[in-house]
Parts: structure tokens; sequence; C-alpha cells
């Protein structure tokens, strides 16, 4: 099965855990570009990441305002016209899955739970693409990206929390918790930013 099918089989719960970690995982990057720029404010999407996750602690009974946090998502969501560098592409990214997990929230679609996973891969694809480009020729550019350590890393990170996630017998408060903590012993987005650096 390829990633999106094994997405596909996660349970409801589980699905949620993924995209939530997926979007930690990217929210540095977008945290670095406001840093470099001045643009927008991070506040927002952490802000949706802790709402989501709160309530999934307590069991979809806190009854977040999806809606709202999407609309504040949405207000800081920069736009490639008027930045002229690369680091706009993973803060569009970041901010891209953030709300497609809300909208999967709101509409109760495993679908767009499942594009988070894409969203994140694309990310890290089109980081190297337009990072390396000019040092690689087109016609070797796909295996090139295929290859790159960054690549295989975003695909071995989605892998082994889907692994970790089927092996658990169920979505309870404390691997909730010990997912959150995943993202920080990381230490890096899925660039390989190292957060600390960052927050």
């Amino acid at each position: 099965m390829d990633t999106s099918q094994q997405v596909q089989s996660l349970s409801w719960q589980q699905q949620i855990v993924l995209a939530l970690y997926l979007c930690e995982r990217m929210l540095p990057n977008y945290q670095f570009f406001h840093q470099i720029t001045a643009f927008g404010d991070s506040k927002p999407l952490r802000g949706a990441l802790n709402a989501c996750w709160d309530d999934l602690l307590q069991g979809g009974k806190s009854k977040v305002n999806y809606s709202r946090w999407q609309e504040k998502v949405d207000d800081v969501t920069p736009s490639e016209y008027g930045h002229d560098m690369l680091g706009v592409y993973p803060a569009m990214d970041a901010c891209t899955a953030i709300s497609t997990m809300l909208q999967g929230l709101i509409d109760k679609a495993p679908d767009n739970l499942t594009d988070v996973a894409k969203v994140s891969e694309a990310c890290v694809v089109k980081f190297i693409e337009l990072n390396d480009a000019e040092q690689v020729p087109a016609a070797e550019l796909q295996q090139y990206v295929a290859e790159h350590e960054l690549y295989q890393y975003e695909l071995a990170m989605q892998q082994a929390m889907i692994n970790f996630l089927l092996s658990q017998p169920e979505v309870s408060p404390p691997l909730i918790k010990q997912v959150r903590m995943m993202v920080k012993d990381e230490g890096v987005s899925s660039l390989g930013l190292e957060i600390d650096e960052i927050s």
C-alpha cells in the first residue's frame, strides 16, 4: 500500500493524530519565514494546533470552532507574490496543511486528513526542486529528489508514525502526549530546520 492508502486504513482519531503530527513538523517552516520577513504571525497556527490537540484529548467535547481557526490561519497565509524568496513556499504549505486539516475536522472528511500527508510530502519535494534545480539537469531532477535525504527522511517519518499508530490499541491521552513530545524530541522541521533555533 502507498502512503495514502495506509493513512486511509487508520481510524478517524489516528488520522487526526497523524495530520497534527505532520502539521507540527511544518509549523517551524512558517516561523522561520516570519522571522526573516516579519510577515504574518505564527500564533494563529500554533493556536489552531493547540486547540485541535486539546479537543482530541477531550474526546471531541471541547466544542472547538474550527471555522474560526481556519479564518485566522487564512489571514496570516503568505502569497508568493511580493515575497521573492524560497522560504515563502514552505510557509504557504504549512498554512495549507493546517487549513486542510481544519476543513477535514469541520466536514469530518478523511480525505482532507489524507491530503495533509500529501501536502507535507509535496512541500519537501518543492523545496528540493527550487533549491537545487540550477545544479541538477532537468532530466535527472525527479530521481535526484527521490534520492534526496530530506525526501527520504520525510517518507521515513510518515511511515514511522503510521506504524506507531497502528501498533497502538487506541488513541489515548498518554499516546497523544507522547506524539506531541516526539515532535519536540526530533527537534527539526520537515525541511531540517532546527526547532530550538526558531522558537
